[in-house]
Formats: structure tokens, C-alpha cells, sequence
């Protein structure tokens, strides 16, 4: 291997953490990995990494390596860009995460309107409930929704925000009286929601009167998929949380009622995360500001009908 090689499958060991997941992630062997990394340690006469059979940790000397190396490698990679053409021209396949709700209801037809403009780029699609490795899962977007970001190499940009309504059938509240106060929720079947980032037995809800939890007790159904929620509640099983762009055609059409209409959840960002690096390809830029233009739009239109925001 040169210089440049070693150094690239240094940096990703540092990320992935592991000699194995570098080897399968470059469909190489653990003994090359091995090889590169000491290559670099020898030619600098350093320590890079501590090794043991259960972890690696980066040395002082190894994390000042790993900066210079990510920068350089960054400048490579975008002068070859540039050469190819890539940093002006969307091309290739892009591989974005995204929540499922969310993408079921608002990303799938961003990702057409993403693809009728730049019909060179192939888009695969993974839905699953929690934010996936970047590197090791080969994807270049991650969608998700979150109070806040946990601290990470990765980058993000925020597409919008959303809220969580309650919600129920009409045939449910013909059968049950509405609640007027969030304390006569205690009378109700509450459906519960959890996922990532909502806790499945805790309702934290706002409203311009002032702020109100309310815990749930007593049987009832738990669903880690806003699809599902949305399924029970309008054959009328309670009353339960549905993100405002998962609710909204339903209480347009008289399918939902909102209950407790002045309250809501604390807003949710909805945010695009991708590998921190200062080459982007066009593939990944243009996609965000499809993003933000279509889907960040319906969030605002939304949370203007719902909340007021």
C-alpha cells in the first residue's frame, strides 16, 4: 500500500473503531489493516493506536495524525472531484436513511421530485426507527427526528420541525366524552407511542396556558411506528400521539378529531445528517436543498395549521 492508502484506512479505523469492521467495510483482510496502520506507525515512529483484544483507543500523537490526515485526504478527494466533475453535476446512487413515518409521508415524494430533476442519480431508500452508522452502513443521508442531536463527527443540517397532536376517532368520542382538561385523560384508553425519541409512557404536552405531563395508566396498546398508531386510532381503539404531517389529512377529512386541541408536544427538529467531511458530492447537496425546499415547506404549512407556528 503508499502513503495515501494507509493513511485513508487509518482514518477509518479511528471511526469505525475496529480492525474487523474496516476490513469487511473495504472487503479486505484484518491482517491488511493491521499492516497499514503499523506502516504509518514505523514510517513516524509514534504510536498511533492503543491495541488490546477488546478495544482500540487513539493515542494524542494518533488524533493529531487523524486530523491532518482527514484534511488531506479531503483535499484529495475534491481535487479529483473537481477533475471529474462530480462537486457540479448530481451523479451515482445515493443511499439515504430516514424514519419511517416520516419518509412514508413526506420524504418518498421529495425523493421523486429529487429524482425527475436529476434522473442520473439512483436513490436507495433504508427506513428503520434509529439512526444507523453512516460509514459502516454505507449511506450518505441520514433523515430523523430529534430534540437534539447527540454529539458525533457526523454534520446536520435542519430541515424543519415537528409536533406530536392527540387525536382520536369520532366513533371513539361518541362513545367516550371528550376530555376538556389534560388530567380527565386518567378516564381514557391511551395508546402509547415510543420511539427513539419519545418516551412510550410519558405525555409531555404545551399549550400558550402553560405546560402539562401526563403518565398513562392502566392496559393498553404500545407501538414503536407512527403508521401503526395512526391504524388504531382511527378504528377507534383511543385516543394517541400522531406527528402533526402523519395527522393532518385525517382531522382535514373528519377521519381524526383533535382532543385537547390547544395542546401539543415539544417540537421535534427534523434534521439531514451526513458524514463530516469538506468535500460534499453534488449528489448529497442538491438532495438536502430538495429537502428542505419541499419537505420543510409542508413542516412549516403544518405546524402553521396546527400549532400556530
Amino acid at each position: 500500500m503508499d502513503k495515501l492508502s494507509n493513511m485513508s484506512v487509518y482514518v477509518k479505523v479511528v471511526e469505525m473503531g475496529s480492525f474487523t469492521a474496516v476490513a469487511n467495510h473495504l472487503d479486505s483482510t484484518v491482517g491488511n489493516v493491521s499492516r497499514a496502520v503499523s506502516a504509518l506507525e514505523n514510517m513516524l515512529d509514534a504510536r498511533l493506536l492503543q491495541r488490546s483484544t477488546r478495544r482500540l483507543s487513539v493515542t494524542d500523537a494518533g488524533r493529531r495524525f487523524y486530523e491532518r490526515c482527514t484534511a488531506i485526504l479531503a483535499d484529495v478527494e475534491n481535487a479529483e472531484a473537481e477533475a471529474s466533475n462530480s462537486l457540479l453535476k448530481p451523479k451515482g446512487t445515493l443511499r439515504v436513511h430516514c424514519v419511517p413515518g416520516l419518509a412514508r409521508q413526506l420524504v418518498t415524494g421529495a425523493i421523486l421530485e429529487y429524482r425527475r430533476e436529476y434522473p442520473e442519480v439512483a436513490v436507495d431508500l433504508l427506513l428503520s426507527q434509529r439512526m444507523p452508522n453512516l460509514l459502516e452502513d454505507q449511506l450518505d443521508v441520514s433523515i430523523l427526528i430529534a430534540r437534539a442531536l447527540p454529539d458525533s463527527a457526523y454534520v446536520s443540517q435542519k430541515i424543519g420541525v415537528s409536533h406530536c397532536v392527540l387525536v382520536a376517532s369520532p366513533d371513539y368520542l361518541a362513545r367516550h366524552p371528550a376530555p376538556v382538561v389534560p388530567d380527565d385523560l386518567a378516564a381514557h384508553q391511551c395508546l402509547l407511542l415510543g420511539t427513539v425519541d419519545y418516551v412510550r409512557d410519558q405525555w409531555q404536552l404545551k399549550s400558550k396556558a402553560g405546560t402539562a405531563t401526563f403518565t398513562p395508566a392502566g392496559p393498553s396498546l404500545s407501538v414503536n411506528d407512527m403508521d401503526a398508531m395512526a391504524v388504531a386510532v382511527r378504528e377507534g381503539a383511543g385516543i394517541g400521539l400522531l406527528a402533526g404531517f402523519s395527522a393532518i389529512d385525517d382531522l382535514r377529512s373528519g377521519r381524526l378529531v383533535r382532543v385537547l386541541p390547544d395542546y401539543h408536544t415539544y417540537e421535534r427538529n427534523v434534521y439531514a445528517v451526513y458524514t463530516s467531511r469538506q468535500f460534499v458530492d453534488a449528489k448529497i447537496t442538491r438532495f438536502i436543498e430538495t429537502l428542505k425546499a419541499r419537505v420543510g415547506s409542508q413542516l412549516a404549512a403544518t405546524a402553521h395549521a396546527l400549532v400556530g407556528e
